[in-house]
């Protein structure tokens, strides 16, 4: 049996923004909590959907103590905030830090016997849906508006918690591509690595099926052709990488994902190396030690990509394709090509553990071990 979880409402296009407003009173909701990274706020992102709750007359307390890879203490801080602001409702304005943040604090809000924020790591038991969430992305990688995931930092043990929970996902998406405008190169570079991670991952994991399938082709697709043209700044680009990022989001979610972000989780923990920069790096590596375990999937791949000629090429020929299409793609929105410059050759034994450890690792399709992943990292530096 396979199982499929999406958002009860998404809304796509420009403009979109404006159904915030219109959800929440449909909804019957008083108050909005409104969760969004101190960047955002103050560069007059966030203000654009303020904007639209001050004109319906949508009361909200904002919240605003969120870090690029949100912490426990993020976490309790918001908790901490939503109960003191007498609201019913999160609007989630962001990309997958305040989106992260807004969904451990609602799941907690409604499940307190799982204040003790680690108890979440995992497949955590909760009975409750989550306090409603309304997401609004600002970046086109995480999908975590679509998804039914969030990651959490541990500082202490320099570590990132992934947390799988059916009751976090939100209610309802709002994909604006307006308010993607904003991004600077490097990171629409990052996220839109992010976003074909998700979908070459998904595509790839053990529990892929036809219908993970469908969505992860065409998002590769999508990514492929919109990548270049977003990071040059075209509304082109922005409008395919807001919905190709999307797409591979309703996919991955419900499949998992492999060891790329297995690798790149602890990146991010212990050197707070940007999660679309060290999936970007670390996933031609990884296709190639993979490409085994993927049948003819590397031919589908590498059609999506724009590779000519697939049909007529060899099994080994479609995969070395496949894996140069990424490469090439990674080296055209200037992602670097190796860890050189992030990781330390004495912190390998650390992040090869903690990698193998990481709960996207099972979902891997070839069985894999420390020593194997050790040996990736190596490679990359």
């Amino acid at each position: 049996m396979n199982r499929f979880v999406l958002n009860e409402t998404s809304y796509h296009g420009k403009g979109a923004i404006g159904a915030v407003a219109d959800e929440i009173k449909a909804r019957g909701f008083a108050k909005a909590f409104v969760a969004s990274d101190p960047d955002l706020v103050k560069f007059g992102v966030t203000g654009k959907v303020l904007a639209v709750l001050d004109g319906a007359g949508i009361p909200y307390t904002l919240f605003s103590e969120i870090k690029p890879n949100p912490t426990i203490e993020n976490v309790q801080s918001g908790v901490e905030a939503y109960k003191a602001s007498g609201a019913d409702c999160i609007v989630a304005i962001g990309g997958g830090s305040s989106m992260d943040t807004a969904k451990a604090v609602g799941i907690i809000i409604n499940n307190p016997e799982f204040a003790d924020v680690r108890s979440l790591e995992g497949v955590a038991p909760t009975k409750n849906k989550c306090v409603p969430i309304i997401a609004v992305p600002t970046t086109a990688g995480t999908a975590a508006e679509v998804t039914i995931n969030y990651v959490i930092t541990d500082v202490e043990k320099n570590r990132k918690m992934v947390c799988v929970d059916v009751h976090d996902i939100p209610v309802v998406a709002v994909v604006d591509p307006d308010m993607m405008a904003t991004m600077p190169k490097g990171l629409t570079a990052a996220t839109g690595m992010d976003a074909l991670t998700h979908a070459i991952e998904g595509y790839i994991t053990k529990g892929a099926w036809t219908l993970s399938d469908m969505f992860h082709i065409e998002a590769i697709r999508i990514i492929a052709s919109s990548l270049r043209g977003a990071v040059a700044g075209t509304d082109e680009g922005r409008e395919g990488m807001a919905l190709g990022q999307y797409v591979a989001g309703m996919g991955f979610s419900n499949v998992g994902l492999g060891i790329v972000h297995s690798m790149a989780h602890p990146l991010g923990a212990l050197y707070d190396t940007p999660h679309g920069v060290a999936n970007a790096i670390i996933l031609p590596t990884v296709m190639e030690y993979n490409a085994p375990a993927t049948g003819d999937k590397y031919k589908h791949i590498a059609a999506a990509m724009g590779v000519k000629g697939v049909e007529s090429m060899t099994q080994d020929e479609y995969r070395a394709a496949a894996i140069n299409a990424v490469k090439q793609l990674s080296l055209d929105v200037g992602i670097p090509a190796d860890l050189k410059e992030i990781v330390k050759a004495e912190d390998i034994p650390f992040l090869a553990q903690s990698a193998y450890d990481d709960a996207c690792r099972p979902g891997n399709p070839r069985d894999t071990s420390v020593e194997e992943i050790t040996e990736l990292y190596k490679s990359l530096i």
